[in-house]
C-alpha cells in the first residue's frame, strides 16, 4: 500500500483503535440497517474519492449484507453490484495459508518441515536461514527480509517467472536477523504458492479453486485476471492523477501467485468469512456428515500469534486509545478490538485497496472491496462499521476522524516535499557531463536498468519492467529524480550517483521521494553498479 496509506493503517491497526470513556458495548449488538450501512458507505466514498465499494457481513451464521455502492468505473453508468469482481491482493494470502493447512492435513508437509525438503533448491542470502527457514517461517514475516524487501521483482508488472523470482532471494540481503521481528513481505508467500504447486500437483490457481473455491461455493471467483475475460461484471482499478481520481490500468502479477491472485466479490467472500468464522466448517452432506475444508486444529493454527508486531504510539487524534497485543499469524494479522480477537488483511494491488476483518467471538465477519487506493476509506469503514454491528454506543465519528487524519498527514507530507525541493543546492551542476551517465547498470538481485538519451530527454527504464520508464531530471549535485511516464504509479524517486576517485561511476541508489510512496517501489534495496562494456 502507499506509505502514507499503510502508515494509517498500521497506527489504526498497531496503536488500536479502542473505545474512548464514553463508549461501550451495548448488551446487545446493534444490526445496521440497510440505510445506515448506506449513508456510511456513500459517506465514505465522498470523503475519500472512491468511485465504487463492496461490503460484505456475516453475523452468527448469516449473510446480512452483500451488495455493491457507487459504480465500477469512473464516467461510466454500470454500478457495482453483489457480484461484482475486484482484485483483493494480498487478501489471497488466507488462501495461500488454507491451502497449505489442508496439506498439513493430508500429511503431505508440517509446518515445520525445512523449506528445503519440499524445494530443495530454495536458497536465501544467509546459509543458516536457507537451513533452518520452515513452512511456517514463509508466512509469517520473520524472515530478515526488510519491508516488501525484493517487490520490485514482480510489482509493477514484469516479465520475471515464478522460478526466477524465487532463486533470485538468495541475492536479497536481510535486514535484521532471522526470526527477530515482524517486516511484511510478499515473496516468501510467492515460495508458499510454489510448495503448494510441488505438494499438489497442479498449479497454485487450480489448487485453490478445486479444494476451496468449489467447496465452498465462490463460483464468481477467479484466481487470474485471464480468467476474467468476458466477465462484464469487473471493478476498474483507479489512481490518483496529480492529486484526481482517475481509471487506470490493471496490473497483473500471474509471477505472484501465493502472495496475490484472488479476485472476488462480496456474495463469494461472505460465504468464505462463514467458513473462516465457523473454524473451517463448510457444513454437512447429505448423510449427515461434516465437511471440512481443514480441521478444527488447523483453524487454530491460522489464528495463533506467531510473530509479534511492536505497538507504535496512535495519532494524536487517537491519544486516548491503546491497544493491548497485535500479531501475526498465518495469513492473518492479529489484534485485540474492544476486549475481543480480532483476525484481519488488508490487500492493495493498482487501483485496489481491501480489507477482511473476523471477529471469532461475536460471529461476525466484514469485507470491504474498493476500486481506489485509499487506506483512509478501508480505515473509516472498518471502524464505522465494527462499532455499528458490535452495538457500541457512544464511538467516535470515524468516518470524520480518519478524513480529518488523512488529511492532516497528507498537508505534513506535501509541506515536507515542498520545504525539500526549496532546500537543495538549485544553483549545483552534475559531476560529470550528461551523457557521461548513459549505459547499462546492474544490481544484485533485480538485473539490469538502462540509462539512455531519447532526443532531448534522458530516459531510465528498469529492463524486465516494462512501464518502470521515466525522465530523468537533475535536482542537485549527482542526485537526479526520475519522473514515471506512468503517472499513477505516484512513485517518482531520487536516483543518486557515486564516483570513484578517478571520477568514472561506481552506483546507482534510488530512494522514493515520498513517503507516500507504495513500499513495494522498493527503490532502496536496489545498488545498481555500471555493467563493464567487452572488449
Amino acid at each position: 500500500m502507499k506509505r502514507l496509506s499503510a502508515a494509517l493503517i498500521l497506527a489504526f491497526s498497531a496503536a488500536g483503535v479502542f473505545a474512548h470513556d464514553a463508549a461501550t458495548p451495548s448488551a446487545a449488538p446493534v444490526v445496521a440497517s440497510a440505510s445506515s450501512l448506506e449513508a456510511d458507505v456513500n459517506r465514505v466514498m465522498k470523503a475519500f474519492d472512491v468511485p465504487g465499494i463492496a461490503i460484505a457481513v456475516v453475523k452468527d451464521g448469516q449473510v446480512v449484507a452483500a451488495q455493491g455502492f457507487g459504480v465500477r468505473k469512473l464516467g461510466a453508468p454500470e454500478k457495482v453490484d453483489a457480484r461484482t469482481l475486484f482484485e483483493i491482493a494480498s487478501n489471497s494470502k488466507a488462501f495461500t495459508a488454507a491451502a497449505l493447512a489442508m496439506l498439513v492435513d493430508d500429511g503431505k508437509l508440517a509446518w515445520d518441515d525445512p523449506v528445503t525438503k519440499h524445494l530443495p533448491d530454495f536458497q536465501m542470502y544467509d546459509a543458516y536461514v536457507t537451513h533452518e527457514m520452515t513452512v511456517r517461517d514463509l508466512l509469517t514475516h520473520r524472515s530478515g527480509l526488510g519491508l516488501g524487501a525484493g517487490d520490485l521483482l514482480w510489482w509493477p508488472t514484469t516479465n520475471f517467472s515464478t522460478d526466477e523470482i524465487i532463486q533470485k532471494l538468495r541475492y536479497i540481503r536481510p535486514s535484521t536477523s532471522f526470526r527477530s521481528s515482524y517486516a511484511y513481505d510478499n515473496l516468501l508467500y510467492i515460495v508458499a504458492g510454489k510448495i503448494i504447486a510441488a505438494k499438489s500437483g497442479k498449479t497454485w490457481g487450480e489448487t485453490v479453486r478445486e479444494r476451496i473455491l468449489k467447496p465452498v461455493g465462490m463460483t464468481g471467483t477467479t484466481t487470474s485476471l485471464a480468467e476474467n475475460e468476458g466477465n462484464p461484471d469487473l471493478a476498474n482499478a483507479h489512481s490518483k492523477i496529480d492529486g484526481k481520481i482517475a481509471a487506470v490500468k490493471s496490473m497483473p502479477v500471474p509471477n505472484a501467485i501465493g502472495a496475490v491472485g484472488i479476485n472476488t466479490n462480496a456474495e463469494d467472500i461472505a460465504k468464505w468469512m462463514k467458513v473462516l468464522l465457523d473454524g473451517g466448517r463448510i457444513g454437512v452432506d447429505a448423510n449427515g456428515k461434516e465437511v471440512r475444508l481443514f480441521s478444527a486444529k488447523q483453524a487454530r493454527e491460522l489464528w495463533t500469534a506467531q510473530t509479534p508486531i511492536r505497538i507504535g504510539e496512535a495519532p494524536t487524534a487517537m491519544a486516548t486509545i491503546k491497544p493491548n497485543f497485535s500479531a501475526y499469524g498465518l495469513g492473518f494479522q492479529l489484534r485485540d478490538y474492544r476486549g475481543k480477537l480480532l483476525a484481519m488483511h488488508g490487500g492493495a494491488l493498482q487501483g485496489f485497496y481491501s480489507k477482511v476483518l473476523l471477529v471469532p467471538e461475536s460471529k461476525l465477519g466484514i469485507a470491504i472491496l474498493t476500486n481506489a487506493e485509499s487506506g483512509g476509506s478501508l480505515n473509516a469503514l472498518t471502524y464505522a462499521l465494527l462499532d455499528r454491528y458490535l452495538g457500541v454506543q457512544g464511538g467516535p465519528d470515524w468516518i470524520k476522524v480518519v478524513a480529518d487524519l488523512d488529511e492532516e498527514m497528507h498537508a505534513k507530507e506535501m509541506a515536507r516535499l515542498k520545504n525539500a525541493s526549496a532546500a537543495r543546492a538549485a544553483k549545483s551542476q552534475p559531476s560529470l557531463p550528461l551523457a557521461a551517465y548513459d549505459g547499462e547498470y546492474e544490481d544484485a538481485w533485480y538485473g539490469k536498468a538502462q540509462i539512455s538519451h531519447v532526443g532531448k530527454k534522458q530516459v531510465l527504464t528498469f529492463t524486465r519492467t516494462p512501464d518502470l520508464v521515466g525522465e530523468l531530471e537533475h535536482f542537485q549535485h549527482d542526485t537526479f529524480i526520475v519522473r514515471w511516464k506512468e503517472r499513477n504509479f505516484n512513485a517518482d524517486a531520487y536516483v543518486t550517483f557515486s564516483l570513484n576517485p578517478d571520477g568514472s561511476i561506481e552506483r546507482m541508489k534510488m530512494k522514493p521521494i515520498s513517503t507516500e510512496t507504495d513500499f513495494s517501489y522498493d527503490f532502496q534495496d536496489l545498488t545498481f553498479v555500471p555493467v563493464k562494456k567487452a572488449g
